[in-house]
């Protein structure tokens, strides 16, 4: 690939919305990070414990809201005073800044001669295409229709500032053809893909021998939908790691059987480990583009993934992996069966995820840059 022209020596800021978790986003985030050691960090809440390593306090630049880290960074107890606190941000002293958003971070106000370049990895999913199932979740309970009538106010308010501000950014990049689908639904706006990288050197193929499980690894809160695979492993007997931590775990561990194994939150070698030695990655959601199936195959490893989203263009079903067509238990255990029958090639997982690779996405984010100057 031709190598794309160098950027200008300018004044960049780096802004993420938050960064109190472990998760593909923000290990997209820590490459631009490296891309730009210079450009301080804006981020709406900081927890300095799980990222300190990635992105060091000294470079971090606070929201308002930092304040109110120490009581809870879940995000979701602040989701009205986020717009409030994006806007507050002065960027007059730099040339460009760059944004990457999942809800509000694109709404920053950003005045000329600087210019905003802001990567979406979706619209707020909980405000546009999950809102009505947030809202049924909500619903449960004894405060369940009082807590579900707050929300439709605040969900509409929000959706409201969100329209408004997707205006903002003076050029949009999505994270993938299914993201940029809903940000010309939403937003009536065009964007360009670019799609988020992977770290194929920190997820070598693997040369050793299977093992007999399955493996997940994602944050676990409800829209990754891993009841389907735990429904499923514990019908078929399957054995199933689960590496992630998040709101949801305590109710899958309920449901789950004495195949199914929680590790919670682990390091990048305990995932290399196991992805190499799995003998599937299981991928139930259906999710904006997914970074953890790449690194499946990166390490030879193929995929068993709903037939939606962001893993339409990146699993080949077939080749490095299969897709179930219902969001179901059940089609999910027919596609495991179906799956077990085949021999998939790990050199052809692992060329699959070279097509994402680190360097790929910083030469094309280099160029996206290049030419708004």
């Amino acid at each position: 690939m031709q190598h794309s022209a160098t950027i200008p020596i300018m004044r960049i800021a780096l802004v993420h919305e938050l960064l109190t978790m472990r998760g593909g986003a923000e290990r997209m985030f820590k490459t631009v990070a490296d891309m730009f050691p210079e450009a301080p960090i804006y981020t709406l809440l900081y927890d300095q414990k799980r990222l300190g390593d990635w992105f060091p306090r000294e470079r971090i630049c606070f929201s308002k809201l930092q304040k109110y880290a120490f009581l809870s960074t879940n995000h979701h107890l602040y989701l009205k005073k986020f717009p409030h606190a994006v806007e507050s941000w002065d960027f007059s002293e730099f040339d460009l800044v760059i944004s990457f958003s999942s809800a509000f971070i694109h709404g920053i106000i950003v005045n000329p001669p600087t210019k905003h370049l802001s990567y979406i990895h979706t619209p707020a999913r909980y405000l546009w295409d999950r809102t009505f199932d947030v809202q049924e979740r909500a619903s449960k309970g004894i405060l369940g229709s009082l807590k579900q009538r707050h929300l439709e106010r605040v969900f509409h308010r929000l959706r409201q500032w969100d329209t408004s501000a997707s205006d903002r950014g003076d050029h949009l990049l999505a994270a993938s053809k299914a993201v940029q689908r809903r940000i010309e639904l939403y937003y009536r706006r065009e964007s360009s893909v670019l799609y988020p990288s992977v770290d194929i050197n920190a997820f070598p193929l693997s040369t050793g021998r299977r093992e007999d499980f399955y493996v997940v690894v994602s944050t676990l809160v409800p829209y990754k939908r891993i009841e389907l695979a735990i429904d499923a492993c514990n019908q078929l007997k399957r054995r199933l790691i689960i590496i992630g931590d998040g709101p949801h775990r305590r109710e899958l561990e309920c449901m789950s059987g004495e195949t199914i194994s929680f590790l919670g939150y682990a390091t990048e070698s305990i995932v290399m480990d196991h992805l190499q030695k799995a003998m599937g990655f299981l991928f139930p959601g259906d999710e904006d583009f997914g970074i953890a199936p790449l690194e499946a195959m990166a390490c030879g490893t193929p995929v068993i993934a709903y037939s939606g989203g962001g893993a339409l263009e990146t699993v080949v079903d077939g080749e490095t992996g299969l897709f179930f067509r219902e969001s179901t238990a059940s089609a999910l255990m027919k596609t495991i069966e179906a799956f077990e029958k085949m021999d998939f090639q790990p050199a052809r997982c692992r060329a699959q995820a070279e097509k994402f690779s680190r360097v790929r996405f910083e030469e094309n984010l280099r160029q996206k840059i290049v030419e708004m100057f």
